[in-house]
């Protein structure tokens, strides 16, 4: 998971009730890229995934839309299978695209979680 202090974003920022998180891609809890193949990339990034959610008191069960984009065309049906299961039922609305990715990824993920009604101001 990228360090927020090393570039100007945060992990997820809470609007309403709805929780959007920054792309996700696939770095390990030390930094590294994790091996430039779909399947375990896609495995990490969704790991990263459930941290921020499960840090704002969400899961991937909250999550009703993401924005999925591949550095490579050839990536979308593997991408698919994992993704599919962590979605295995009724599964969020989703775009997908291609495009270049940095930092060695292949794959990046953001999603946007509904956390149900606002906390007490």
């Amino acid at each position: 998971m990228l360090d927020p202090k090393s570039v100007p974003l945060s992990p997820a920022r809470r609007a309403g009730n709805l929780l959007f998180l920054s792309g996700q891609v696939a770095f390990d809890e030390a930094g590294r890229m994790a091996p430039p193949d779909i399947e375990t990339q896609t495995r990490q990034i969704f790991r990263n995934i459930e941290a921020v959610l499960n840090a704002n008191a969400a899961s991937l069960g909250d999550v009703v839309s993401a924005s999925v984009f591949l550095a490579n065309e050839k990536d979308f049906q593997p991408f698919n299978a994992v993704y599919a299961r962590y979605f295995p039922a009724n599964p969020p609305t989703r775009t997908t695209v291609i495009a270049q990715l940095l930092a060695g990824a292949i794959v990046e993920i953001t999603v946007v979680a509904d956390l149900g009604t606002e906390p007490d101001a």
